[in-house]
């Protein structure tokens, strides 16, 4: 296995950033119909910092695992930082060839992220 595959299991086993906010800011769901794959992404956003972000949901290693990684990357980063990750930038973290069915499975953290943006939840209007 090489140190790629080695760090998604590490990711997809011990994930960073797994659960729930209380009151979270910003919060979205999404699933990947094709393979059933879930995410919801919470975090609390202040001053335009994500201060704090977690992840729950099921689906196979690559979009367990690229949901950790990515949010080991965006915690505590200004948003922008978060709005201008590309799909090559998730290709590069995972590190390995991905075929296009496996590509939308890492590609759902990010898209769940991006969308949390702009989907704040009721406690961010208290």
């Amino acid at each position: 296995m090489n140190i790629y595959q080695e760090q998604i299991m590490e990711h997809f086993h011990h994930p960073s950033h797994h659960g729930t906010l209380d009151a979270p800011t910003h919060s979205y769901s999404a699933n990947n119909p094709t393979c059933g794959d879930e995410i919801n992404i919470d975090m609390i956003i202040n001053d335009d910092v994500i201060t704090k972000v977690a992840f729950n949901g099921e689906g196979c290693a690559i979009s367990q695992a690229t949901a950790s990684m990515l949010l080991e990357k965006i915690a505590d980063k200004k948003i922008t930082i978060l709005q201008k990750i590309t799909v090559e930038d998730i290709t590069d973290l995972i590190g390995v060839e991905l075929s296009p069915n496996r590509l939308k499975c890492a590609l759902l953290s990010l898209e769940t992220a991006q969308k949390a943006l702009s989907h704040p939840t009721d406690s961010s209007l208290t």
